[in-house]
């Protein structure tokens, strides 16, 4: 751990024990001086079933000042309460956040690396790592996972993890759709999601949730409850979540593996490669809220939170018949310098021979009489057709010689690596606030809240049903290729000062350290094996291993100030001001602002006795901040090596990632200092709220512009000296490496549209339509980091329209149905190169209320059984609807779930 991890570690500890010497104080206080606000301040559920109109309303985020209703906020802010979110069938809190908010994306990654296991999302457009995530206002840790493979939008992303968060814990959510770096610092470009746990000290809930796709497959289940402990004034509000999924195949056969199967090989599998769903095995989620009123205007309060999970996912067939560098390799058999035939890849295990070159033309393959030297020319190497060899004794020869060795003997049908990881996710944050020199100070005194923070996400890779080919037949199957290890720490002390209705002043400091650490894999997933020099690629084939030379700790400190204002200039105008500014270790300082306002039009007519009291509300806000987003410490130093399919050459390459920092970049960039800088961005919204007779509609208008975005360059080819360069710094697979790639600051863009959200109350019910419009564009960029390609997965891969229309209705006092429509507009995918045409999904669900506190609940989603259109070249690589649909490809989904509330 650095000094400075250590100094934060210290802190939180103090913090901790201030809360013990704190409680032994309280002790000695008796209840009559408790104060009768702090006991409703630390309030239940129950108090929030008694107002649920109130408490539905209220928000905290996008303002320091006193919790205010949505309407009168400067800010769009979506306010979703947790019984919403609940009423899903699936168990993924990422699923169910894309039904509710049509801004926010996400979808099935089938095989993305480590995208599989943490997948990322992503809120109106933008990265994953632009939206901001708080528990309780409090920033959240983000996930070690770094999306190697993105599908353009998501490349070289790191963002939190919501998977890791249990639904049944959650009281309600706001998603402020705004920029926020003036007030909460890096991150908050796209927007911010604050969750806020359940806080009651009484009662609970428990609830079973199966369900399973039409297909038969895709099984799904869920047991979680939640309960509350303790008294209005010392409570614990605990919430756990077991559950796990099972895979889904929506592949057909590939074109390659069927042409394998009709000359006769019958060792490949159907499928040879599995599109769907990953296994998720094992998937535990805790969540503890906790809090205590230990004086009069002193307060203790934090939340905890320990989640685990198996995901394991797929990735590309490897073909006897193509697969370079295991089975065999591409010669030039006419000379023109171009490969025109693949030949069988047999190793001598003795070595090669004295005086055998180690040069292209020279190595390799078994000669076709003896089996036992080494062919000097193309014409005598072994040709291969379909996994079959051209002659059958030739082949036998090599099998009986026991110092030949080809990999067709261990797969003769080719293989498939299985990929995944076992992520832990933990936190804990402890704080004590309350208020201070009330009898000094005019108002409520000042407000003072000091906490610190402890974050930590590990992802510890394996991968199996693969090789290392360059260690011949003593290569291992399993790998473990190392781990991610992401931490952070906070600490934060604000000051709030209401002066009066009018004015508010805040101001606070903070202090974080951010760490990334890349812990050495297993020797074999790494090794450069005895056989390299035979054309044998080294490294666990998929996704090499990191070496000790590539595996460190890296981690950053910044502190941060800010000042944050209220003002109402007139009675019913809002005016909000905030600026911060932070000092990073490494590269140096940023300063941001925003200013936002609300005014109240009907309300100053109203006062101008223009229209009666309460005939309608129409307020306008807007608001303009500038933002930023550093580069984190995984992004600036991590190497990985990948095995991704190149839609452009139409076969499987291998792409390393190296740092920015390394000096193959200089040769692309023709640059010296390629250092990430952060990116910078502005936003602007404006829009009204208008509300008569309880319907309610909100309109707002967004642009963000960013310069300076942080993503993964193009694919640059790699020559000798850069990959011995690689080798050198213990990028050990560099062996066998084709393409790399680097980050980047290279480029900028321009995202704007529109949401709409209408309320409309109906008896015994409501109907809720939301509308989401977002355009990006590629205003510039360097072609030499940037290719076409990407710039239109940038601009293209997500839907630019999205709609939803949903209906509550109690039937009886018993019975409740809701039903749900989603609209998703056409998107484009990369990895096959086409558009695909914008799709209607239905969901219903109707719940019965059994008995005091029993209910049952059956549901169906996507009721119609709706796919996205089929891909006309599924035969490639075996997908055969498009791999990133927005809302998947599993079809319909049926559940069931059985609830009881005490």
């Amino acid at each position: 751990m650095s000094q400075t991890g250590k100094i934060a570690l210290i802190l939180v500890s103090v913090i901790a024990s201030l809360f013990v010497l704190s409680t032994a104080v309280a002790q000695e206080s008796t209840e009559a001086e408790m104060s009768d606000d702090m006991g409703a301040d630390m309030s239940s559920d129950t108090a929030a079933e008694e107002e649920p109109i109130l408490i539905e309303e209220q928000v905290v985020i996008g303002s320091r000042a006193r919790p205010r209703s949505v309407i009168d906020s400067a800010v769009p802010i979506d306010t979703i309460r947790g019984d919403e979110i609940a009423k899903q069938g699936i168990t993924d809190l990422q699923d169910m956040f894309r039904n509710l908010v049509p801004s926010y994306n996400v979808n099935v990654q089938p095989i993305s690396d480590a995208g599989t296991v943490v997948r990322p999302a992503n809120l109106r457009g933008l990265a994953p790592d632009h939206t901001l995530v708080l528990i309780n206002g409090k920033r959240r840790h983000r996930a070690a996972v770094i999306h190697w493979l993105g599908n353009g939008l998501a490349d070289g992303a790191q963002g939190p993890d919501l998977s890791a968060i249990p639904a049944i814990a959650l009281k309600q959510v706001e998603v402020l759709r705004d920029g926020a770096s003036a007030q909460y610092g890096s991150d908050a470009i796209a927007g911010v999601m604050n969750f806020q746990l359940k806080d009651s000290h009484e009662g609970g809930s428990f609830e079973f949730k199966p369900g399973i796709n039409s297909y038969g497959d895709g099984r799904q289940y869920a047991v979680a409850g939640n309960i509350g402990l303790g008294s209005e004034e010392t409570w614990t509000n605990l919430s756990l979540e077991y559950g796990g999924s099972d895979p889904t195949i929506r592949s057909v056969q590939r074109d390659d593996a069927l042409a394998l199967v009709d000359a006769g090989n019958f060792s490949v599998r159907d499928p040879a490669q599995i599109w769907g769903q990953p296994i998720v095995e094992g998937d535990v989620k805790l969540f503890a809220n906790y809090g205590s009123t230990l004086t009069d205007n002193i307060k203790f309060y934090g939340h905890a939170n320990y989640a685990s999970k198996r995901v394991e996912g797929g990735f590309y067939f490897r073909n006897p018949n193509t697969r370079s560098g295991v089975f065999g390799r591409n010669a030039d058999t006419n000379g023109d310098g171009a490969p025109d035939e693949f030949y069988l890849l047999v190793a001598n295990l003795a070595g090669l021979p004295e005086g055998a070159a180690k040069e292209d033309d020279d190595i390799l393959l078994a000669h076709p009489e003896t089996g036992s030297t080494v062919a000097t020319n193309a014409a005598e190497r072994t040709a291969i057709a379909n996994g079959v060899p051209a002659d059958p004794a030739q082949w036998q020869a090599v099998v009986e010689d026991p110092n030949l060795f080809s990999y067709r003997e261990m797969f003769p049908g080719g293989f498939t690596p299985r990929f995944g990881a076992e992520t832990v996710d933990s936190s804990v944050l402890v704080g004590i606030k309350g208020t201070a020199l009330e009898s000094m100070l005019p108002s409520a005194g000042l407000g003072w809240d000091l906490s610190g923070y402890f974050g930590r996400h590990h992802a510890d890779f394996f991968i199996f049903n693969t090789v290392n080919a360059s260690l011949g037949p003593a290569t291992p199957t399993y790998f473990n290729p190392g781990d991610y290890i992401q931490t952070d720490y906070n600490l934060n002390f604000d000051l709030t000062y209401p002066l009066s209705d009018m004015l508010f002043f805040a101001s606070g400091l903070e202090y974080r350290n951010e760490g990334f650490e890349i812990v050495e894999g297993q020797r074999e997933s790494y090794e450069i094996g005895p056989l390299t020099g035979q054309g044998y690629q080294p490294a666990s084939n998929g996704f090499s291993g990191f070496s000790q030379i590539a595996s460190g700790e890296w981690d950053r400190a910044n502190v941060a100030a800010y000042l944050e204002s209220e003002i109402r200039p007139l009675k019913h105008w809002l005016l909000s001001l905030a600026v911060r500014g932070e000092d990073f270790e490494d590269f140096g300082q940023t300063l941001n602002y925003k200013v936002a306002t609300n005014i109240g039009v009907t309300d100053f007519l109203e006062d101008a006795n223009m229209i009666a009291n309460d005939a309608m509300i129409l307020k306008f806000r807007g608001g303009y901040s500038t933002g930023f987003r550093a580069p984190t410490p995984g992004q600036q130093n991590a190497f990985n090596i990948t095995t991704e399919f190149n839609f452009e050459k139409n076969d499987l390459v291998n792409n390393g990632t190296i740092p920015s920092t390394n000096p193959a970049v200089a040769v692309v960039t023709g640059e010296e200092d390629n250092s990430l800088d952060p990116e910078t961005s502005t936003n602007f919204t404006a829009g009204f709220t208008f509300e008569v007779r309880d319907i309610n509609l909100t309109v707002d208008l967004f642009d963000i512009r960013m310069k300076d975005r942080l993503a993964l360059s193009r694919d640059n080819l790699l020559t000798d000296a850069q990959r011995d360069q690689l080798l050198a710094e213990g990028v050990t697979s560099a062996a066998g490496l084709q393409e790399f790639r680097f980050f980047t600051n290279d480029f900028d863009t321009t995202t704007n549209g529109v949401d709409v959200v209408l309320t409309v109350p109906v008896p015994n019910g409501d109907v809720t339509a939301v509308y989401n419009r977002t355009v990006t564009e590629v205003t510039d960029f360097n072609p030499k980091t940037l290719d076409d390609l990407r710039i239109k997965e940038l601009e293209e891969n997500l839907p630019k329209q999205r709609a939803s229309l949903t209906v509550t209705q109690s039937i009886t006092s018993q019975w409740s149905v809701l039903g749900r429509g989603s609209y998703f507009g056409d998107w484009f995918d990369s990895e096959d190169g086409e558009t695909y045409t914008g799709k209607v999904l239905f969901d219903i669900e109707t719940t019965y209320w059994a008995a005091v506190g029993l209910n049952i609940s059956l549901g169906v989603q996507n009721l119609l059984d709706q796919y996205p259109d089929e891909n006309p070249g599924s035969g490639n690589i075996g997908n055969q609807y498009g791999q990133f649909s927005p809302f998947g490809f599993n079809g319909r989904y049926v559940y069931a779930k059985f609830g009881y509330t005490f």
